[in-house]
């Protein structure tokens, strides 16, 4: 597969690591950074065709995140850029749920990038720089009525961002969030799938967004790569919408 370098942006040689690297946002984000000339480090349950080095990992588990680790470290040295993608989601409202739902959640929505900052904080703050970039969603700011678990646990992560921003920033390193609303994913069509007019459910999803459409893969990739580059060199804390407006109209 061919990719057209983009201008040079301070990314060019940066070893990246992108969680769920084979899901929607995260193929985009790996294929957006090597656009970006980024060498990309994949982690997902299944090979990842669109990064340059794919690792098969439950970032769930302790262990196969520090196996990970130690072999990217290993094979290609350490990372500057790190990109938490991986996420699970439940379709439940509070009472629906259960404990071990939300427990499970946060696990992978959450303490996975924990493991991820553990494992290759310290590198990057010897070096004086690099980031992370943990994909979000706008339901942890806003509550979202039968996604009880995943909002709680995105509301976790806005959190652990502005925290981690801040223990890390004397140190050189970044730290932000992008927060999506809906994304047309193979995902958020099993959503659609589940009720009883599928196509009525996709239409009344968009009139959510003023502009007028569901966000792309590619729209967060993008806002993924400028957070990365040197561009955003005085950007941490953040959690960035990108959603088409949702936020404007969200009721």
């Amino acid at each position: 597969m061919t990719i057209s370098p983009t201008k040079n942006r301070g990314l060019a040689g940066v070893l990246a690591v992108v969680t769920g690297s084979a899901g929607g946002i995260g193929r985009a984000v790996c294929e957006r950074l090597r656009q970006e000339n980024c060498k990309v480090a994949g982690l997902d349950l299944s090979p990842s065709a669109l990064a340059d080095h794919s690792f098969t990992c439950d970032v769930g588990n302790d262990r196969q995140v520090d196996s990970a680790a130690d072999q990217i470290r290993n094979q290609l040295g350490n990372p500057a850029i790190v990109v938490h993608a991986a996420a699970q989601s439940e379709h439940a409202t509070t009472l629906g749920s259960s404990p071990e739902a939300f427990a499970r959640l946060y696990n992978i929505n959450v303490i996975s990038a924990v493991r991820l900052a553990r494992n290759f904080a310290p590198a990057m703050c010897a070096a004086g720089k690099g980031t992370f970039i943990f994909i979000s969603s706008i339901n942890g700011g806003m509550g979202a009525p039968a996604l009880s678990a995943y909002a709680a646990s995105k509301g976790a992560l806005d959190a652990l961002t502005r925290t981690l921003a801040m223990e890390l920033a004397e140190s050189g390193v970044r730290v932000n969030a992008v927060a999506p609303a809906s994304i047309d994913t193979p995902l958020l069509e099993a959503s659609f799938a589940r009720s009883a007019d599928p196509a009525a459910a996709r239409a009344a999803n968009i009139r959510r967004h003023p502009l007028g459409r569901l966000g792309t893969p590619s729209d967060v990739a993008s806002l993924v790569a400028f957070l990365a580059s040197d561009e955003a060199s005085w950007v941490t804390g953040e959690i960035l919408l990108v959603d088409g407006g949702a936020h404007l109209a969200r009721r």
